[in-house]
């Protein structure tokens, strides 16, 4: 007798859909799984016979054959368990055919029968339209905010046989969203001094500018940086959606409520791998780091660490705000609209030159070489961070609270939002000329900075945007005064990297 189950597999970020067909007929007693699993896949077969006699339910003493279709896709994970349980047991008859018509279903199925949350669930249920999809008890929250009614949890294998052969009512589980619980931010009213870096996050948060602070240890970036989520307003519905839908194939932690409102924060160690970075991998093209960080702050400190082609490899998704991942069986698109912070040292000692600095000036200049140009042309903003002086550390006045700073930050996103953009570094080239036209001396002031080399024509648009952003934050009139192209131009100067003090 053969059976079909909707079901869907993890595609990088993504999820298709996948017919889970379970024949079972006479012949010697045996199990064989096709159609491309993955380890996982074909370990389902242990887990589904202890699930079974773990339920009280029988395992069948014939030949099953078990196909993932369609049969050139790969498929991965243990997502694509309780489907293949449901397609056994209407196959040998413990359920009748006539109730998995319009079922989906989705379960890691534990050896005594439970069904356990699965990695990817969102965009896994998002995949099937099925009037009916069966979802673990624990995934059923996060599932509901896509699959809304159509949602049926479960808690075991015996569930889901007690409602489609008994006919008794599906569980009963609590799917509104709980409050999240408000886990205070750092706030940057601990910041002593830093009155220059301090309003270049603001210009970063409101614009959504890339920001590169560099100073020696124990300046502060690090602690800047971490502060920036605090001044940027919660995610639209749509932007948490997709992150959400990010985090839940990437296997990452989600709030109790199931959705992500506040703007992540991703801070990988420099030894991270180009794959973990930007996303793919061998077999399946999972999300990196970039895209966790979609909607909010990827933050990488030590930024002269890192190796130089992984840092290049961020240069088109800053650019695009997406990563196109390409193998030989496709290519995977990922968000990547993120806003990038990177800290680091002048110099290896970290002294940048100065006195004490312990590094050679082949060392230096080494050591700024390994940042390239065209990454450093994509960041908006390079601010140098120096020592707090002693009065600002040992001073007992507290400085402006984050809350005050985002204030003005959500003033300017709702200036953006009008003009039709989630922030000014999105504005296309003809909204740019619309709003950010230059006044006689301001265009005296980019022409001699074209001049000279300064800038280039992308280090334009983006100075541009960044003037835009720095009148929005002020009075928010019309055109860029040479004020604000000044003041962009200064927050955009290269700060001296390798002792090179240009």
């Amino acid at each position: 007798m053969l059976a079909t189950v909707v079901s869907s597999t993890l595609v990088g970020g993504d999820a298709v859909p996948v017919s889970v067909e379970v024949h079972v007929a006479d012949g010697l007693p045996s199990f064989s799984i096709v159609g491309l699993p993955d380890a996982t896949c074909r370990e389902a077969r242990d887990r589904v016979r202890a699930a079974l006699e773990s339920s009280e339910l029988a395992w069948p003493m014939k030949r099953i054959t078990v196909n993932l279709a369609p049969g050139g896709l790969p498929k991965t994970g243990a997502a694509l368990d309780l489907p293949v349980a449901i397609g056994l047991l209407v196959a040998s008859g413990q359920i009748p055919g006539s109730q998995i018509e319009g079922l989906g279903a989705f379960g890691e199925l534990g050896l005594d029968g439970s069904v356990r949350p699965i990695v990817g669930a969102l965009p896994l249920v998002d995949a099937v339209h099925a009037p009916r999809v069966v979802v673990p008890a624990a995934d059923a929250r996060v599932t509901a905010l896509i699959a809304g009614s159509r949602i049926r949890p479960v808690r075991c294998l015996r569930d889901v046989v007690d409602a489609l052969h008994y006919g008794l009512p599906w569980p009963d589980v609590d799917l509104s969203l709980p409050d999240d619980p408000v886990e205070p931010e750092p706030d940057l009213a601990d910041v002593r001094g830093q009155g220059q870096a301090r309003g270049a996050l603001e210009v970063a948060a409101a614009g959504g500018h890339h920001v590169l602070l560099v100073g020696p240890p124990g300046a502060g970036k690090t602690m800047l940086a971490r502060r920036l989520p605090g001044i940027l307003p919660d995610l639209t519905h749509e932007d948490a959606l997709t992150v959400t839908r990010v985090h839940s194939a990437a296997g990452l932690r989600l709030p109790p409520s199931g959705l992500v409102t506040r703007p992540p924060f991703r801070a990988p160690h420099h030894n991270i791998s180009m794959s973990a970075l930007v996303g793919g991998g061998s077999r399946s093209s999972r999300p990196g780091e970039i895209s966790a960080a979609s909607g909010g702050v990827l933050f990488l400190d030590e930024l002269g660490e890192f190796p130089p082609s992984v840092l290049d490899a961020l240069r088109q998704p800053l650019e695009e705000g997406v990563v196109r991942v390409a193998r030989s069986d496709g290519t995977r698109e990922h968000p990547a609209r993120v806003l990038l912070v990177a800290a680091m040292n002048p110099c290896p000692c970290g002294e940048g030159g100065n006195v004490g600095c312990r590094c050679r000036p082949p060392e230096r200049a080494r050591y700024s070489r390994r940042i390239s140009g065209p990454l450093l042309d994509r960041i908006d903003l390079m601010v140098q961070v120096g020592r707090p002086s002693t009065s600002a550390l040992l001073s007992s006045e507290p400085a402006e609270a984050s809350w005050v700073v985002a204030e003005r930050v959500a003033k300017v996103r709702q200036i953006s939002a009008l003009r039709g953009v989630r922030c000014n570094a999105e504005m296309s080239d003809s909204l740019l000329n619309d709003v950010a036209w230059l006044d006689e001396e301001a265009t005296l002031m980019v022409a001699e900075a074209l001049d000279g080399g300064r800038l280039s024509a992308r280090g334009l648009r983006r100075l541009r945007c960044v003037a835009r952003t720095i009148r929005d934050l002020g009075d928010a009139g019309d055109g860029l005064r040479v004020i604000d192209v000044s003041t962009a131009l200064q927050l955009r100067a290269r700060p001296p990297l390798g002792g090179d003090h240009v």
